[in-house]
């Protein structure tokens, strides 16, 4: 297994000078140790797109190599900019890609890692971009890192390194951010809100721990799971998932469940419901101000206001709650009120140990889902 800091090291000595991406659980504890050993030269992006962007903006400033750290979901955000952007054949930008391995074949995971695993390699392939396994044994490891950061510059373009998971070892943050006290928890948050709801309303609730504990809510109380479409991955897109079921289901009052990393994620979205004007949207941000799921890196959720931005993108009311009786009149005022409107709960940080997962799957909850949603 490998050190953070032997791999940090290994990375300042091929000339790595800047670092960015998006946390991800296989390398949550390298993310970690740059947040604390290296915040100098790190920056937590908004999308694995963006930090393909900022990596090419410091080359343009310095002529140093940067490395995007990600998650293989990000793949996806990732490609136009390392096609279109720092492609050899383009502007031909030397960078060096560190990707988190879900769903590797073979191994356990969870559904909506199995296919992205598959195609993980392949994808790499169809960029035209090197890659290499990191190897778990340390010399060789550090070898690759040297070789793959001169053929980044030799290409003048990106190159790539793949992680299994238990490849870079954990790490414990020796002295973890405080960050903002609030009363509530996202669960006891989660179970007001829901206690809130009619009937007949339905829930998009966003990839992560939220959709978990919405489930295992459901299951405690007996309320079935049909209300609800967990979206697991597409990381980012469950506002526009709630907008498309709003418009097409004007008769019932639609609610996005959704995080601050996931808003931030794929902000733009509150652009297009606020120029919309979906009245039956409406849009609740569980903001605890980290990254929850894949190892609470802190996101700028509690640095910006979604609130404000949510008013100037055309939302009719944005709301704040903290306390109990704030998000009680908070969502009886988005009941009652046209949307779009949004409410944003400041939240403590941390989860469950024991938090289950979904004993559903994808397609089960989809196909119940639309039954609910059926005129």
């Amino acid at each position: 297994m490998i050190g953070c800091k032997d791999f940090c090291d290994w990375l300042t000595e091929a000339g790595v000078t800047f670092l960015t991406g998006v946390p991800d659980s296989v390398l949550k504890g390298f993310c970690a140790w740059l947040v604390e050993r290296a915040a100098d030269r790190h920056v937590l992006a908004a999308n694995e797109g963006g930090a393909v962007a900022l990596a090419c903006g410091h080359h343009l400033a310095t002529g140093e190599l940067a490395l995007v750290y990600m998650q293989n979901s990000g793949q996806g955000n990732a490609a136009n900019p390392l096609v279109s952007l720092a492609d050899p054949e383009v502007y031909g930008i030397p960078l060096l890609l560190l990707i988190g391995w879900r769903g590797e074949p073979g191994l356990h995971d969870e559904p909506q890692h199995v296919r992205q695993g598959e195609v993980t390699l392949p994808l790499m392939d169809s960029l035209g971009i090197p890659c290499r396994v990191l190897e778990a044994e340390p010399q060789a490891a550090a070898e690759q890192v040297a070789e793959l950061a001169r053929l980044a510059r030799a290409r003048s373009g990106p190159v790539a390194l793949i992680v299994r998971k238990n490849t870079i070892e954990a790490y414990a943050p020796q002295h973890p951010p405080t960050g903002e006290t609030h009363p509530l928890s996202r669960e006891e948050a989660l179970e007001l809100v829901v206690g809130t709801l009619a009937e007949k309303d339905v829930i998009v609730s966003t990839t992560g721990k939220l959709s978990r504990e919405l489930y295992e809510l459901r299951e405690r109380t007996g309320t079935g799971h049909d209300r609800e479409f967990l979206t697991i991955g597409s990381m980012g897109h469950a506002s526009q998932i709630a907008m498309g079921i709003a418009r097409s289901r004007p008769e019932r009052q639609v609610f996005c469940f959704d995080g601050d990393g996931a808003l931030i994620m794929h902000l733009g979205a509150a652009a297009i419901i606020g120029g919309h004007q979906v009245p039956n949207l409406k849009h609740v941000v569980f903001n605890n101000g980290c990254h929850g799921s894949v190892g609470g890196m802190e996101t700028v959720g509690f640095r910006v206001s979604f609130t404000e931005i949510a008013r100037a993108c055309g939302y009719r009311q944005a709301l704040r709650a903290m306390s109990r009786e704030e998000v009680l009149d908070g969502m009886a005022r988005l009941h009652d009120s046209p949307g779009p409107g949004m409410l944003e709960i400041f939240l403590r940080k941390g989860a469950r140990p024991d938090l289950g997962r979904p004993k559903t799957s994808p397609k089960q909850n989809k196909t119940a889902f639309m039954e609910f949603l059926s005129p």
